[in-house]
């Protein structure tokens, strides 16, 4: 009985509770929609609350010095929302902002088809006009000042000027056009200066629903500096939308080079700004809800000055060939250079020829400047450092010459006789003999490679055979992809057996003669043969060859190079493997390298560019037939005593090997501080746009 009494009392107690509560609620409901229902109701359709996205700024691209290449310049644009003003203080206010605009010299908007010349009146297009008067309902006859004056009385501009009244009409015709509304703006200007910004902002309570966005875009700042190794970015389309999330359709994105490959990690995280607002547009407050992420950096292993020295020293080789400098004129359209430290792999210079602009792609390039820059034969959208693989010629010597030494074909000291033609297979020529009309006599394998005499290694070939040039020529990368973190590298070819079985073609004697001396199929990129080239130096270990540093975060934290590296290989579907070091007998080497160095050195085909160079080099010249056209190369190091780059540079078409040379020794002087007047002259200047303020 205690017990069930306890229970009542408690039961009781939360009845009474619960009424007290329920009471509450009821005199409070009874508060807001009786006493201060029409108070509260007026606040709330007196204000308007808009959210906005903060676009983020993207990831900075620096060289290994951290000069930045590539970073972002702020675009504010001029947006205006539909607000509760009458029509005639929309006219004053939109007047007043494009009066401001002009001031600025800035560019707005305008759409509509009628211009006055001064007095005179008349349609912009007249050929789009009938057109224009029908589907806004006015009769084909209309003159332009009719329908100008039609304009003026809809939209009530008759108290106003006919200047002013036309200024007005160019924004109220885009928002009848295109709509606005409280939440979505009509863009007056996609572009204005910061001081016009600085006086709309300091008289924003006289312009009610008039908003300023900012948005980071995309700035390159040494022009052409560099331009296929970053790349570029423009508008995102349809299929990468798709294909691609956390996007908005107005967002920028990656196109090509690291700008592509490292675009996960360029790219920021976008913030949200709320702006409050009176019913009639007025800015009352704006919150940052949530801030905006910078994109990470990318450091790249480039050095921007010898970058650039690299490419006006190519530029200025290619002009002189073009204008008979070097006792001949060709037709010269193309060429490439590679510096490549030959120690850790890293590129120092990257250098296609023709370049471009990149800053020309990031609000969308213009059809004149697209045809210049997607000519045949010049196109400057192709990389052919890694896009476009040529016959070697006489630079691919060393494989051979490595490869007959290691197997015991020949010895450093061996004596082999050039006459001039060889006496096995088709009989073919020494260079020497086409052009003295002679041969160069008794040879070791180091001055065979000074002369680059084609005799000497059609013996080679003939010794140890396609099978082992093979052999070493993959040993040393060629005929495979580098695995650079850039898109659309190609892996040339290989002459040989392996590759005619795969066309199911017979292969013989002679296609091993041609072979041997960097002809036949043989074809490689102008990365690969640096690759080689710095093998050769480094004693035959591998190299992985890049051109990212490291990749640092917002927070100043270097990303794991693990992640990244798996990032990108899965990005560019690259697969690596463990790739066994060459395991060369240094004394061999050692040969193969002597012969380069005298190639530069009295007697050598490079002599008269490296005669006064106070760095011991060593090198190659090439002149490799491809159809009607002599493409030409040079590859070399530096210093010879212990190399730290490897050098390559071709010219398409260039004719001699050694017209190239002159290309490697500014690219040298510059890497080694040799000369300080050339610092000077080859300083690395930033692009600067004059038309910016």
């Amino acid at each position: 009985m205690a017990a069930l009494d306890k229970k009542n009392v408690r039961y009781n107690i939360l009845s009474i509770l619960a009424y007290v509560i329920g009471i509450v609620l009821i005199v409070q409901l009874f508060n807001l929609q009786i006493v201060h229902g029409e108070e509260y109701l007026e606040k709330a359709n007196s204000r308007l609350t808009r959210e906005t996205t903060i676009k983020a700024a993207r990831g900075n691209l620096l060289d290994c010095n951290g000069n930045l290449l590539a970073g972002n310049q702020i675009k504010y644009s001029l947006k205006i929302y539909k607000s509760k003003i009458e029509q005639k203080d929309l006219n004053i206010t939109i007047l007043n902002i494009i009066n401001i605009l002009e001031a600025s010299g800035d560019k707005y908007n305008d759409e509509f088809p009628i211009s006055i010349n001064p007095v005179a009146f008349k349609y912009e297009k007249p050929e789009n006009i009938t057109k224009w008067l029908l589907a806004n309902k006015l009769e084909e006859q209309t003159t332009a000042e009719q329908a100008l004056n039609t304009y003026i009385k809809k939209y009530e501009l008759k108290e106003f000027s006919i200047e002013d009244a036309r200024k007005i009409i160019s924004v109220r015709y885009g928002i009848e056009k295109n709509g606005y509304t409280s939440m979505r703006g009509y863009e007056i200007s996609a572009d204005i200066s910061e001081q016009s910004v600085a006086k709309i902002e300091e008289m924003n309570n006289n312009f009610p629903g008039i908003s300023i966005d900012y948005k980071p875009i995309r700035k390159y700042y040494y022009q052409t500096l560099a331009s296929h190794a970053l790349g570029y970015v423009g508008k995102i389309n349809d299929e990468e939308y798709k294909k691609n999330e956390g996007y908005s359709l107005d967002d920028y994105i990656g196109k090509t080079g690291i700008e592509y490959v490292c675009e996960k990690y360029l790219k920021g995280k976008d913030g949200l700004k709320q702006t409050d607002m009176s019913i009639d547009g007025t800015t009352t407050g704006e919150y940052i809800t949530e801030e905006a992420t910078k994109g990470s950096d990318v450091v790249l292993t480039i050095d921007a000055k010898v970058q650039q020295v690299a490419e006006q020293a190519l530029k200025a080789n290619i002009e002189k060939i073009n204008n008979g400098g070097f006792s001949e004129t060709r037709e010269v359209n193309a060429g490439a250079a590679v510096v490549l430290n030959v120690k850790t792999g890293e590129i120092i210079a990257l250098v296609s020829y023709p370049d471009f602009e990149p800053q020309l792609f990031v609000n969308g390039i213009n059809q004149e400047k697209w045809d210049e820059y997607t000519q045949k034969g010049k196109s400057a959208l192709i990389n052919r450092t890694m896009q476009s693989a040529y016959a070697p010629g006489s630079i691919f010597k060393m494989v051979p010459a490595i490869a007959a030494l290691e197997t015991n074909k020949i010895t450093k000291d061996e004596l082999i006789n050039c006459s001039g033609i060889y006496p096995g297979g088709y009989k073919p020529k020494c260079w020497y003999y086409t052009t003295y009309g002679k041969g160069h006599g008794n040879l070791t394998v180091s001055q065979a490679i000074q002369k680059s005499c084609n005799c000497f290694f059609y013996e080679v070939g003939t010794r140890i055979g396609i099978s082992t040039i093979e052999e070493y020529a993959t040993y040393f990368g060629l005929g495979q992809k580098t695995n650079i973190e850039l898109p659309g590298e190609i892996s040339g070819t290989l002459a040989g057996k392996k590759l005619y079985d795969k066309l199911g073609e017979t292969w013989y004697y002679g296609n091993t003669l041609s072979a041997v001396i960097g002809q036949a199929e043989n074809n490689f990129t102008p990365l690969q043969m640096a690759r080689y080239i710095a093998m050769l130096t480094n004693g035959g270990k591998k190299l992985d060859v890049t051109i990212i540093k490291n990749v640092i975060n917002n927070n100043g934290e270097i990303v794991d190079k693990k992640e990244v590296e798996e990032y990108i290989n899965d990005r560019l579907g690259i697969e690596r493997t463990d790739e066994q070091d060459l395991n060369v007998n240094k004394e061999n080497l050692k040969t193969v390298l002597d012969g380069m160095q005298s190639v530069t050195e009295e007697g050598g085909t490079a002599y008269s560019v490296f005669k006064d160079f106070t760095i011991h080099v060593g090198g190659k010249t090439g002149s490799a037939e491809a159809g009607n056209k002599v493409n030409a190369w040079f590859v070399g190091f530096a210093p010879y005593e212990d190399p730290e780059i490897a050098v390559v540079v071709l010219v398409e078409n260039g004719s001699h090997g050694y017209y190239s040379a002159e290309v490697t020794k500014e690219i040298m002087e510059a890497y080694f501080g040799l000369n300080e007047q050339i610092e000077e002259n080859k300083e690395v200047k930033p692009y600067i746009n004059t038309n910016e303020q």
